[in-house]
This record gives structure tokens, C-alpha cells and sequence, in this order.
């Protein structure tokens, strides 16, 4: 669509193409491409950065291919992801927190305003929507086009995750059909079938992270249709309950109830060991003023500070004994 719009551009600026045809047809040609153009960015946003920006290398539309091709596919070191928003996305600082909310609320995984993290995600504004996928380090570009919704935004953090496109899986000839005839000359590398992690998860035509219908589209027709009836192919509103699955699966989302339980086992056991002491020195104390004819005595910090049985410092512990015992300790069958 967009080679059309710029194939009318340079036909209506043409002094021998407008001579030669009425004014009439010239603007006709050039307002119905201008409608398809704008009616394939505002549709297909994730293609724009591909199409129209030559600062990065681009694959599938908004997967920007990092230098170092070992940093693909690694996960953020933690669950809670420091951002910076550019000043100039400042109006569209509500949409990133929704998306980011559209992650957040359903995994384990938290985002955070950075302060002085050296990893961090950092919003840009540009063209179209696109993302490194996975943890790059440093400072990680997501960039977010004027056409980017809430979906595409989540779409695209997700890419930073760590999360390719469903469509590339290679089971999908289940599920869809690539019509290649209709893909844009160059582009047809954007449908190739990719290797990565499924977490052994079924295909999800549905996801949040599956191509729509016509992305690359040379003609206004679909490059992709599923093999059976699927109306939120390409949706961008939600993240659905497999997407919301794989992220869990990879950043490990159950490990902290885990954690949290042996965590809770320890603490239970180091009180125990805390009251085996304090029952230790309560005996120990009975031992030296109540010992039956026989010398006993508690050992201080200091050797030659040993208690002996007339020492005045364990009759000082009586009334804590009382209080832990119900003065069961009074061995004389008497009251006190």
C-alpha cells in the first residue's frame, strides 16, 4: 500500500503525466490510494517500522534485530521492569500504562518509573510499532507510531519479553494458510517458520502476538486466513489465556509462592529452635534453686562469673518462671 502511495505521489507530480490526463482522473487515482494507504497504517501498524524506517533492521514488521544475535530470546534477569517514557510520548503516557497493566495484572511480572537502573525499557515515539525481543541490556528501545493502540503497545512489550510472533510456529500450516501471491515483493521473509519455545502449549490463532489478515498485504487481499472460521485473528484488545500462560511459563510465575512457603517453613523452624532454648535455660534455672541436696549452676558469658545456688540472680528469674509455668515450678507443694 504504501509503494501505491508513493507510486500516485510521483504520477500527480509528473508535469507530463497531469498534461496528458484530465485533473479530474489524477486526483481520483491519487485520493483512493491516499485512503488505502491510510487505511493499511492505521490497520497495520506493526508494519510501518519496516516499511518506512531505514535506522534499524527490521523482521516481521516490529522486530528489531539486535547486533548481538545471542541476545534473542533471553528473558530479564527480574520480574520487576524499570521504564522511561520520552517526553515526547508524554500524551500517551495512559496508553503504555495500560498495556503495561494488560501484563502486569495477570503475571508476576511488575513495571516500575526507573531510577537509576541500568536496565530499563525506554518508550520512543517513531513511525510505527516495534521492539527488540528479549533482554538486550541497557537501555532497550520500544517504539510507539501515532497508529499504536493499548494491544499493539502490549504486543510489543511482550516482543521485549522475550516472545516471537505465533504465526511463525512451526505447526501453524494447521491452522492457517499463507497465500504468498498477495505478500509484498521482499517481504515474503516475514512469514518464514521460526524456531522457538511453545512450553508445549497448543497454537493460538487468537493471541495477541498472531499476524492479522492482511499484514503485508500487496493488494488489499489477506496474506493469512485460518483453515477454520477465526474472527479475533490479529486481535489487539487482550491478552488471552495462553498468551497470559506463556509469559507465567517463562519468568517462572509460581516460583515465589514456593519460595514463600519454604520461607515460611524456615521461619516455623527457627522459632521452634528459639523455644528448645528458652525451655533449655528455664531448667537450667529451676536446676540451680530448687537442685535436691546437690550443687548446680548456669554458666555466664564470663567463666569466673558462675553462678553458684545462693546467688541472688536466678531467685530474680522466679516471677518469669511463675508466669511460664503457673508456678508448677514450686516443687514444696506449697502455695506461694
Amino acid at each position: 500500500m504504501l509503494r501505491l502511495l508513493l507510486a500516485a505521489v510521483l504520477f500527480v507530480e509528473n508535469p507530463r503525466d497531469v498534461d496528458s490526463s484530465p485533473i479530474w482522473e489524477v486526483k481520483k487515482v491519487r485520493e483512493d490510494l491516499l485512503i488505502m494507504a491510510l487505511q493499511y497504517m492505521e490497520d497495520n501498524p506493526e508494519t510501518l517500522e519496516e516499511l518506512m524506517s531505514k535506522d534499524y533492521a527490521v523482521l516481521e514488521g516490529d522486530m528489531i534485530l539486535s547486533h548481538d544475535r545471542n541476545a534473542v530470546e533471553r528473558t530479564w534477569p527480574t520480574r520487576e521492569i524499570p521504564y522511561v517514557v520520552s517526553p515526547e510520548l508524554a500524551g500517551r503516557t495512559d496508553h503504555i500504562l495500560s498495556a503495561m497493566a494488560m501484563v502486569s495484572e495477570q503475571t508476576c511480572l511488575s513495571f516500575h518509573n526507573r531510577t537509576a537502573e541500568t536496565n530499563y525499557l525506554h518508550f520512543k515515539t517513531s513511525k510505527g510499532c516495534a521492539s527488540y525481543v528479549g533482554f538486550i541490556g541497557g537501555e532497550q528501545a520500544v517504539f510507539i507510531g501515532p497508529p499504536c493502540i493499548v494491544g499493539n503497545i502490549a504486543h510489543e512489550i511482550l516482543h521485549a519479553l522475550g516472545f516471537h510472533h505465533e504465526h511463525t510456529r512451526a505447526d501453524r500450516e494447521r491452522y492457517i494458510t499463507i497465500l504468498t501471491h498477495n505478500i509484498m515483493a521482499g517481504m515474503e521473509r516475514n512469514f518464514k517458520k521460526q524456531e522457538g519455545k511453545t512450553f508445549d502449549l497448543p497454537y493460538d490463532i487468537a493471541s495477541i502476538m498472531h499476524y492479522g489478515r492482511k499484514f503485508f498485504s500487496a493488494n488489499g487481499l489477506p496474506t493469512i486466513v485460518p483453515n477454520e472460521e477465526q474472527r479475533e485473528m490479529g486481535q489487539r484488545v487482550k491478552m488471552t489465556k495462553l498468551d497470559v500462560e506463556r509469559v507465567r511459563l517463562l519468568y517462572h510465575c509460581d516460583a515465589p509462592e514456593k519460595q514463600t512457603e519454604t520461607e515460611k517453613i524456615s521461619g516455623h523452624a527457627e522459632e521452634e529452635e528459639e523455644e528448645d532454648a528458652n525451655i533449655h535455660v528455664m531448667v537450667q534455672t529451676v536446676s540451680v534453686s530448687f537442685g535436691s541436696g546437690h550443687q548446680s549452676h548456669v554458666p555466664s558469658n564470663k567463666p569466673e562469673e558462675n553462678l553458684s545456688p545462693t546467688t541472688a540472680a536466678p531467685a530474680a528469674s522466679l516471677p518469669h518462671l511463675d508466669a511460664a509455668t503457673g508456678r508448677r515450678h514450686n516443687t514444696s507443694g506449697q502455695r506461694a
